[in-house]
């Protein structure tokens, strides 16, 4: 798989949205690994722009641009002669999300769509939206926004026939010592109050490290046909479990306790892999990630007759059921990963 990517991104201009948090900076830093001819960062926050070249270095590949995805003018400036584009700008935060939904719809979704048609009209060769798996039956805001982001990234491989652009989604679980993340946000409490809060005891959540999440975005891009949502087969815990093993592994011995506050706004007991609407898909797996392809991909609304997709190394699940976080937890694995 490394000679797809490196194939993929040798020699080609790439533009990642969203460039300087803590997915997209990490996509900066593994694409220029791959020798690509020009590697633009795209995002609104000039002091995260000049720390992340300063932090590599002034590589003369690399190049700043400031914007903001809610201005289509601006992204179909800085999409021309791009090749790949990584999508990773968006609001995150379930909890803030709910108070400012609006500002939710103007950037994940609207945001997502000025990406879209700023591709198309550049010509760009491959966009990859980076979603999540609280698109899936979604109760709040945040994960309704990126359940309509991947609706319009995968339709958007039929708005016009001539156009040669492939749009596809990633999804992830909770990233690992991602920017506002559980973790990070443990580590600061448990030092400056010496408590740490867990919302539900029976809340569960997929987790993935943060080189697993790059490792999907790199390999969907060099596996996509288009209109796909690929995933990883990602293991889950009980925040209250992990809880005690993030005590347990960075404050060893020391009086720390964990405070039980109850579910926020927007949040879910469970997360899930597939909703309903996926299961009527075609599902690929191999021995670590899952390939959802809508049987209408290369045909007409009403056409669901298109042939079992191939992809290298993939094999079609003949039976799918809706897992989710409840039935997927592996502790031991999440304990290898925090």
């Amino acid at each position: 798989m490394d000679h797809l990517i490196e194939k993929e991104f040798k020699g080609k201009t790439v533009l990642v949205t969203g460039g300087t948090g803590s997915i997209g900076s990490e996509l900066v830093k593994q694409v220029l690994q791959y020798q690509p001819a020009k590697v633009r960062v795209f995002s609104r926050d000039e002091t995260k722009q000049y720390e992340l070249i300063e932090s590599l270095g002034y590589p003369k590949n690399l190049n700043i641009l400031i914007g903001d995805i809610r201005d289509k003018e601006r992204l179909s400036f800085a999409f021309r002669d791009v090749d790949i584009v990584l999508h990773a700008a968006a609001m995150k935060h379930v909890s803030i999300s709910e108070y400012n939904p609006f500002e939710v719809i103007k950037t994940n979704i609207v945001g997502s769509q000025n990406v879209i048609d700023a591709a198309i009209e550049q010509g760009v060769k491959k966009v990859v939206g980076i979603s999540t798996d609280k698109a899936v039956n979604p109760t709040g805001v945040l994960g309704t926004s990126k359940l309509m982001m991947e609706k319009l990234f995968v339709n958007a491989n039929n708005y016009i026939k001539s156009s040669e652009t492939k749009f596809l989604c990633v999804r992830f679980g909770n990233v690992t010592w991602s920017r506002g993340s559980v973790l990070p946000s443990w580590r600061e409490h448990a030092a400056r109050e010496k408590v740490i809060k867990v919302t539900d005891q029976k809340m569960t959540r997929f987790f993935m490290s943060k080189e697993e999440a790059i490792d999907l975005v790199l390999k969907a891009t060099a596996l996509t046909q288009g209109g796909e949502i690929f995933t990883f087969k990602m293991s889950s815990v009980k925040l209250i479990d992990l809880a005690q093993m993030f005590l347990e592994k960075y404050f060893p011995g020391q009086d720390i306790k964990i405070e039980v506050v109850g579910r926020r706004q927007g949040e879910k007991i469970h997360e899930e892999f597939f909703d309903q609407a996926d299961l009527g898909k075609f599902i690929l797996s191999d021995d670590r990630m899952f390939i959802i392809v809508p049987r209408n991909r290369l045909g007409n609304l009403y056409d669901i007759s298109a042939e079992i997709p191939e992809y290298y190394g993939f094999k079609l699940l003949e039976v799918v059921k809706n897992l989710s976080s409840f039935d997927a937890v592996d502790s031991e694995k999440i304990k290898s990963i925090i």
